[in-house]
């Protein structure tokens, strides 16, 4: 039996995204189908490098072709990813820039820039164009866990305005406050002082075409966040907590300001970080010191989907205190897959959000 081009469409329309609910031959996911004989192939282009059901959506193809054209067919399946964005086209600022995603706390302590930092690495090593830009005003943390406290990135004129170079590392491009200010010296500064340095770097880095730029925003809810999404269109937000009760009515706030009318920016899920102790001679204990399942109890109650549950171990620390985040170890171990699958969650959730959304746009907040 000759297979045709035409057979193999039809049986493809049989496969669906998972999360889209789409077929792929509808959603434009299938290119460059090549028939030589018995020999079929195909190239299956996800919506994130960073999908977590690629292998699954491609056997999927693969048993579509065998049980509905040809049980003999030898079937290839190439993947392939083209980050979506919901980002105008008429879009100026940071105009490579696929999507933008705040990671936030209502307090601090919670391990915010941990997750954010190991988020970026993650996304990195599955495959993504990413950017880490660290909005921590008084408390920027990048510089030290990316071992670059000495670092001092180029700038350049360009057009009566100064442009900014952001320093490489694990093939992430990296902006802090940090790389600008004394270490050892506290910013006192006020408001308006601070929201102007972040406009600054929030327009003034050259990002280049970026997947994600992930912002590790300061803690609680104030002029760093209102100037945030009045600058740049957020794709979404993610908001990292513990289990324990103080912080998670906290993180109550965070979400309150992001879902307000006059805000209105999609929160993409709730990472529940320090989620339990495992001591690093006893691996398969788990032990709740900070109460157990609150972030996911939270997450359920306001309806939205819980990211990640991160362990608290002692590597997490020591990796970002020596200048190597965790997620850069090698990915059997415990605590860099579960960062891999907070990227992963996070990737997924903001496909769900491109394909199901408006397009971002710039807040507009009337006094």
């Amino acid at each position: 039996m000759t297979i045709t081009k035409e057979q193999v469409i039809n049986a493809l329309k049989f496969v669906h995204d998972p999360d889209l609910h789409k077929d792929v031959v509808s959603l434009g996911m299938i290119e460059d189908i090549e028939i030589d004989g018995k020999k079929v192939s195909m190239k299956l282009v996800l919506t994130t490098p960073a999908c977590p059901m690629k292998d699954k959506m491609k056997n999927d193809c693969v048993k579509a072709i065998l049980g509905r054209v040809d049980p003999y067919a030898e079937v290839t399946v190439e993947l392939s990813s083209r980050t979506t964005t919901r980002r105008g086209p008429d879009d100026t600022m940071l105009k490579g820039v696929k999507n933008i995603i705040a990671v936030v706390s209502g307090k601090g302590g919670v391990g915010k820039s941990t997750v954010s930092a190991n988020l970026a690495v993650a996304l990195s090593q599955l495959g993504a164009k990413v950017g880490l830009l660290d909005a921590d005003i008084y408390g920027p943390s990048v510089p030290l866990m990316f071992d670059l406290v000495d670092a001092h990135p180029k700038a350049r004129e360009e057009d009566g305005r100064t442009i900014l170079e952001p320093m490489e590392k694990y093939g992430i491009k990296l902006l802090s406050i940090g790389f600008f200010v004394d270490p050892k010296k506290a910013l006192v500064w006020r408001g308006p002082m601070a929201s102007n340095y972040l406009t600054q770097m929030l327009t003034g880095g050259d990002w280049g075409e970026l997947d994600y730029l992930v912002i590790d925003m300061p803690p609680g809810t104030g002029d760093i966040h209102l100037t945030l999404v009045q600058t740049l269109p957020v794709t979404g937000v993610a908001i990292v907590t513990t289990p324990q009760e103080v912080a998670l009515a906290d993180a109550r706030k965070a979400y309150n300001m992001f879902t307000t009318e006059s805000v209105k920016v999609p929160v993409l899920g709730l990472v529940e970080n320090m989620a339990w102790f495992t001591p690093a001679e006893l691996p398969e204990n788990k032990y709740y010191i900070f109460g157990k399942e609150g972030g996911k109890r939270f997450a359920e109650e306001i309806g939205v989907p819980l990211l990640g549950q991160i362990p608290l171990v002692q590597s997490i620390c020591e990796s970002g205190d020596s200048g190597s985040p965790v997620a850069t170890l090698d990915e059997s171990s415990p605590v860099a897959l579960a960062f891999r699958q907070l990227a992963e969650s996070i990737a997924q959730q903001i496909a769900i959000r491109n394909a199901r959304l408006d397009p971002t746009q710039i807040v507009e907040i009337k006094s």
